[in-house]
């Protein structure tokens, strides 16, 4: 049976964890005979029965080229890609929705940014501002733009808790200052930066800022012209939607002035052998054949966020950090790495004389899904002093009752290997 939002609608009048459980199908299975309890969400979140429909649904009934066809399946198919662009100019609040370009996740996103906008505008001398706390994602882009360009990138250092010390971030910011790009929430600590009032400090030096929402997005509201933030980027399938989906957001008067990042089919008007001439926003800036069954996920996932009720899941997800944290930082040998006082749905420890890798293979003989690495932020376990951590991050379908199995487990792995 195909459900729809208007069948689970009804969760948003009590959150009920149970009933939001049963919307996934993969959470109800076994993993070495034992429950799957899965915590690897801030690398990718499960899927909902009703996303997973609407993807069959364009494959069983829409399946089409989107934009140049005129027969029906075409027209379906591009109403539809067209419609969950709108689902997310509304979630984000952009102004327009030729501001929001469909993108395969955040990585894409912030390379688009780079090649069409840094390549451009940034040159020699030109000074780029990361955060210490950066994703590869926004660390690699720019450090490769900077050697292309005889650019200097500079870093906003964090104290022992992982929060950034944003009297050095002010410090940094000067004339050669081209661009900041900033992690709203870490993929690594869980840390909430202050990312409205970073943006308003970059701003008073004319300086553009891009916004890593990858983690922020699955979380909490978005506003980006609350914000004001002048790009931000997201990944879909973090937030319960397909891989291969995501979103870079961008002023107009910024995405016009980019450069194509890619070029080819639906993004030009005219193309002789002496000139092409570019497409309109979006179009200009999506060339070629899109992951269009997933973009359309993303959509119906925006739909389900919105029908479950976004502030009780957020409160749900902070009960649950709250009780994780108190719950494992009690045990005798453990340490949160990450300890910020404003921070989302994101645990990552370490364990005495334990690699993380051998604390997530045990983990995972008792079917609990953790993620043990360095999380693409090599920067962040260099600062503090660790080869890897253990990261355990929560979504609004877990439950106290699974992390008491992650405790428990927690417990037992020290006890091996004492």
């Amino acid at each position: 049976m195909v459900q729809t939002v208007d069948s689970i609608a009804a969760v948003s009048d009590s959150w009920d964890v149970a009933r939001v459980r049963a919307d996934f199908p993969v959470l109800h299975q076994t993993v070495n005979g034992k429950p799957l309890v899965y915590l690897d969400n801030a690398a990718s979140s499960q899927v909902p029965q009703v996303v997973i429909d609407r993807g069959s649904i364009y494959l069983e009934q829409e399946h089409s080229n989107i934009h140049r066809g005129v027969h029906y399946l075409s027209q379906r198919a591009t109403t539809a890609y067209e419609g969950a662009r709108e689902k997310v100019k509304r979630f984000i609040n952009a102004r327009e929705a030729r501001e929001c370009i469909f993108v395969r996740g955040a990585t894409e996103g912030i390379n688009l940014v780079m090649y069409g906008y840094g390549r451009k505008f940034i040159g020699e001398g030109d000074e780029i501002i990361i955060s210490a706390m950066e994703h590869h994602a926004n660390i690699v882009p720019w450090q490769m733009l900077c050697q292309e360009k005889r650019a200097r990138l500079r870093v906003i250092p964090m104290n022992d808790a992982g929060e950034l010390l944003l009297d050095e971030f002010d410090g940094l910011l000067n004339e050669r200052t081209k661009l900041v790009g900033v992690v709203h929430v870490s993929n690594a600590l869980g840390t909430i930066n202050p990312v409205k009032e970073m943006i308003a400090q970059a701003h008073k030096y004319g300086v553009p800022v891009l916004v890593d929402g990858a983690q922020a997005a699955p979380h909490m509201p978005v506003d980006v012209q609350d914000l004001d933030c002048d790009f931000f980027v997201f990944s879909g399938h973090k937030m319960y939607a397909p891989t291969g989906s995501g979103i870079v957001y961008g002023k107009a008067e910024l995405l016009e002035k980019m450069d194509p990042f890619q070029g080819g089919g639906d993004m030009i008007k005219t193309v002789t052998f002496e000139k092409t001439i570019y497409a309109d926003l979006p179009n200009r800036l999506e060339a070629g054949t899109p992951a269009i069954a997933s973009q359309i996920g993303l959509g119906a996932a925006i739909d389900y966020l919105n029908a479950i009720g976004r502030e009780q899941a957020a409160a749900h997800e902070a009960e649950l950090l709250r009780y994780a944290t108190e719950r494992i930082s009690a045990i005798e040998g453990v340490r949160i790495v990450g300890t910020a006082k404003n921070k989302a749905s994101v645990l990552s420890f370490v364990i005495d004389d334990i690699h993380p890798h051998d604390i997530g293979t045990i983990l995972d003989q008792e079917g609990i899904a953790v993620r043990a690495g360095h999380h693409c932020a090599q920067p962040v376990m260099q600062r503090f002093n660790v080869p890897a951590t253990a990261r355990a991050s929560f979504a609004f379908y877990n439950t106290k009752e699974e992390i008491e199995v992650l405790a428990r487990t927690i417990e037992r792995v020290i006890e091996i290997f004492s």
